[in-house]
Formats: structure tokens, C-alpha cells, sequence
């Protein structure tokens, strides 16, 4: 054994044997020593061996003592004053304190005082709603106190390293506060801190791996930053994407395809004709885009004409136009199905199962697996998804088969030759994002109301285009997904 390494083993268990940790009797098994000196075998608490100098040990007979703030201190609240620490200034993936929210106190003579007087070292723990976040106290620290939803573990001298705030950070330590956690507050008492089991190094082989998770942890919280601008960044990118596609922006125009203003005249005439043999009812409050006179459009919903003040596609390419949402999908005519009805077997999507931004559906789950109690809309496989309910999340999806769906779900079945890929870019789309959130209604759940979406404005361009910005979209998310993916 090297010098270094021997002193730090020697150094260590001095330690160890002052703190009367875990002990070991000859037989190779782990047992814990009270303060009333009685012995109890605890191996069948112990998860893993240690490497030769380490011991386990609780985390109460390291401490100096442990104990909780102070109650009913709000009362002493200040502008000015002593720092007041809580459950807000302490971190969930750190020991660092947080003092962006910081409070104050004026305290009375009388006030308790000196047993929640932080000092340098000082770990403090949450003991209430989320167990286990940390705050380390550092050197030259202000004075301060705690409240009781707060614990304060003072180390003693020869576990005052960084080691046990890191190994409190970790999976094998959350798994213990979550195993004992009680009560309708999941609230830990301190008692369940002094029984943490906790693996114990030599004090030397403590302070090296405190240093080294350290550097680790500054260059993870750097990724962490980076990360988080590439996200943001990657974002950015695919709105600005759709907003080009709708706009005739993503991929160039070809001469020969037929122009939108055909597709829709024929869309509009095969409808007519459906009306006049009773297969379809003509809608009063039908909303349709026309140009005046005076070169402006207008947008005429029965009887109603109003001016298209603000107009957000005022520079198309030629080959394209505009309607509104309502001639091109039958937005707001749902079957509702009673949930009684539905086979175990089939795909029940709810508002939780979707991504926000990207559509994504992040799980699958069956009737029979979910056992939905509410009426449902039927949707049929390649239509469009749309969910009217907070539009700001933006979830758009496009059905890969057939199922049923919470009624906060708009399911839309779109004219031939209005690709359902486009059509869903399109409802994704920063333009139409801007009209759904103006047009919602309520506070508390947002919703777009059907008269609305059937009065949005969407960019139609030719059919052989819509082919094309689909897969440009799609080739372009893929390059971004794979970005995202190498970043991770």
C-alpha cells in the first residue's frame, strides 16, 4: 500500500471507529451499534460490498446533530432583516443554494434561535412534498435560519466533505427517502435521515471524489446549458421551417402544376353538386374568402362580410390561394361514441398520450388497458388529430389507424387532394398558432371554438407541391432530430 493511500486508510478509520458506524464481529456481517450499546445484524440491508478502507455506515452517527427549523415564523416576514431559508432555495439536481426568492426575517428577542443557526457545512434537506432536495452552506455565509419544512444535518468534523452531499444526490439514496416517505405531505422525519445507509471512504479517498464528481459535475451543468440553446435553437428551426412551407418559401415552383385555385373550384363544385342531390347540407354559416372590388379580401360568413385586416399571406406565389378552414375538412363534425361501445382492443388517445410541439405520440394505450369512462370521438386512420383544448401546446396528429379519442380532440377528414401531411404541417404552423391562441376562449382551458376554426385562414398550394414541401419538411426534421439525438 502506498503512503497516501495508507494514510488516508488510516485516517479513515479513525474516523470510522469514532463514530461507532456499522460493525463487523468476525463472521463477515454487517451490524449496527446503539447508543444504548445494544447490537442488531442489519446484513440484509447491506445492497453491495465495498472496496478494503470503506465501511457502511447511517448517516446519523456522522452527524453532529440533526434537527428542523423553526415554526411559525412567518409572522416575523421583512423586507429587511435575517435570511429566512426554505424549501425555495433549495436544488434539485445540486447542493447549491438558490437565492433568487430569498425571505427575511425581523426576529424578537424571545424568538428560537440558535438551534437553526446555519453555519459553513451545513446540508440542508427537504423533508416535506419533494423529499431529499439539498442546499450546502458555504464558507462566509450571512447569518441564517431555517424553516420546518427543512432539515439541518451537521456533519461531524471528519465527514465535513463534499462527498455526502453528493452521495445524498444519488439514485441509491432517493430510493431510501422514497421507501419511507409517509403521510398525506410525504413528509420525512428526521429520524429516517439518521437511518440513510451510506457508504463510507477514507476521509483522503472522500475529498479526491468530491473533487473529481465536481469537475463532472461542471462540465455536465455546461452540456446541461448548451443543451438547452441547442433545443431552443432546433425549435426555432422547425417553426421557422413550417412558416416557410405554408408561405410557398420551402421548395420552388413548378410551372406545370396545376394551380390551387383549380384544385379549390373543383372542390367547391363537387360540393355544390352534392348539396343540390340532398347528399350534403349547405352550411349558412359557411365562411368563404373572396376579393372586392377594391383588390382587398374579405372574408363573408353568411350574411356577414368583414375586411381581412390581418392578412398573413398577402405574398403567395401564384400558383396558390387561400380558404378558409371549414371548405376544406369537416372541422367540428364529430361522431361521439359511448365508451360501453368501444372493444378493449382499440386506441384510446387522450391529451396526455401526445407530445406538445412535434405531434409525437408518446404512448398507445387500449380501451381495455385505459378503460375510459367518458364519450369519445371516433377518428378514422390519415385523419388529422387536432387538439382545440390549450392550442398553445400545439398537438397535431396524424392517425396511423383507426380509434377513439377525448372529445377535446377534433378528428378532421380533408378534401381529396389536400394532403392530410400538409394539412397537419399547416395546423402546426406558427400562422395558425398566433390565430388559435387570439381566438381561444377561457381562462383556465383555453379552447378554440368550432366557428372559429372553421373561419381560419389556410395557404393551399398545388397538389404536386404539397408532395414536395412534405418530404422537404420531413427530410428536415429528420437532419434536426439527428442533431438533437447526437447532442443528448
Amino acid at each position: 500500500m502506498d503512503r497516501r493511500k495508507k494514510n488516508d486508510y488510516e485516517r479513515g478509520s479513525e474516523a470510522l471507529a469514532v463514530l461507532h458506524s456499522l460493525l463487523s464481529y468476525g463472521d463477515n456481517l454487517h451490524y449496527e451499534k446503539f447508543a444504548d450499546g445494544s447490537v442488531k445484524c442489519i446484513e440484509d440491508e447491506i445492497p453491495f460490498d465495498l472496496p478494503d478502507g470503506w465501511a457502511w455506515s447511517k448517516i446519523g452517527p456522522l452527524c453532529e446533530y440533526i434537527t428542523s427549523g423553526s415554526r411559525g415564523w412567518a409572522q416575523y416576514y421583512s423586507e429587511t432583516g435575517i435570511l429566512f431559508l426554505r424549501m425555495g432555495n433549495l436544488s434539485r439536481d445540486s447542493f447549491d443554494l438558490r437565492l433568487d426568492n430569498l425571505q427575511r426575517v425581523n426576529l424578537p428577542d424571545n424568538a428560537e434561535g440558535t438551534r437553526t443557526r446555519v453555519t459553513e457545512n451545513d446540508l440542508l434537506f427537504s423533508i416535506t412534498a419533494e423529499i431529499g432536495m439539498l442546499g450546502l452552506i458555504p464558507a462566509n455565509f450571512e447569518e441564517a435560519y431555517i424553516n420546518q419544512h427543512v432539515g439541518l444535518i451537521r456533519f461531524l468534523k471528519d465527514a465535513q466533505t463534499k462527498f455526502f452531499p453528493y452521495i445524498l444526490m444519488s439514485e441509491f439514496c432517493r430510493d431510501q427517502y422514497y421507501t419511507v416517505q409517509c403521510g398525506m405531505k410525504n413528509s420525512f422525519r428526521l429520524d429516517n435521515i439518521q437511518n440513510i445507509l451510506a457508504p463510507v471512504p477514507p476521509l483522503g479517498e472522500q475529498i479526491r471524489i468530491a473533487e473529481k464528481l465536481s469537475n463532472i459535475w461542471t462540465h455536465i451543468q455546461q452540456i446541461d446549458i448548451e443543451s438547452e440553446a441547442a433545443s431552443d435553437i432546433i425549435s426555432k428551426a422547425k417553426s421557422k421551417i413550417l412558416d416557410l412551407a405554408i408561405r410557398g418559401q420551402l421548395v420552388p415552383q413548378d410551372p406545370d402544376d396545376e394551380p390551387a385555385s383549380v384544385l379549390l373550384e373543383r372542390i367547391r363544385a363537387e360540393k355544390e353538386e352534392l348539396i343540390k342531390q340532398g347528399k350534403l347540407k349547405r352550411d349558412k354559416k359557411e365562411s368563404v374568402i373572396f376579393r372586392g372590388e377594391d383588390n382587398s379580401y374579405y372574408l363573408r360568413t353568411g350574411e356577414l362580410v368583414e375586411s381581412l385586416e390581418d392578412w398573413d399571406f398577402e405574398e403567395l406565389p401564384d400558383s396558390w390561394s387561400v380558404c378558409c378552414l371549414g371548405e376544406l375538412c369537416d372541422y367540428g363534425n364529430c361522431t361521439n361514441i359511448d365508451t360501453a361501445d368501444i372493444a378493449d382492443s382499440a386506441w384510446i388517445l387522450d391529451l396526455e398520450d401526445i407530445e406538445k410541439d412535434s405531434g409525437v405520440v408518446l404512448q398507445k394505450v387500449r380501451q381495455g388497458e385505459r378503460n375510459a369512462g367518458s364519450t369519445k370521438h371516433r377518428f378514422h386512420k390519415g385523419q388529422v388529430l387536432y387538439s382545440k383544448l390549450r392550442p398553445y401546446l400545439n398537438k397535431v396528429v396524424l392517425a396511423d389507424e383507426d380509434g377513439y379519442c377525448t372529445s377535446e380532440i377534433l378528428p378532421l377528414e380533408f378534401e381529396r387532394n389536400i394532403l392530410p401531411q400538409y394539412a397537419r404541417y399547416f395546423l402546426m404552423s406558427p400562422a395558425f398558432l398566433r390565430y388559435a391562441n387570439k381566438c381561444s376562449y377561457g381562462v383556465k382551458m383555453p379552447r378554440l371554438g368550432t366557428a372559429d376554426g372553421k373561419k381560419a385562414i389556410i395557404s393551399v398550394p398545388p397538389v404536386k407541391e404539397q408532395k414536395r414541401i412534405i418530404m422537404a419538411i420531413e427530410l428536415a426534421f429528420a437532419q434536426l432530430a439527428s442533431i438533437a439525438e447526437n447532442l443528448a
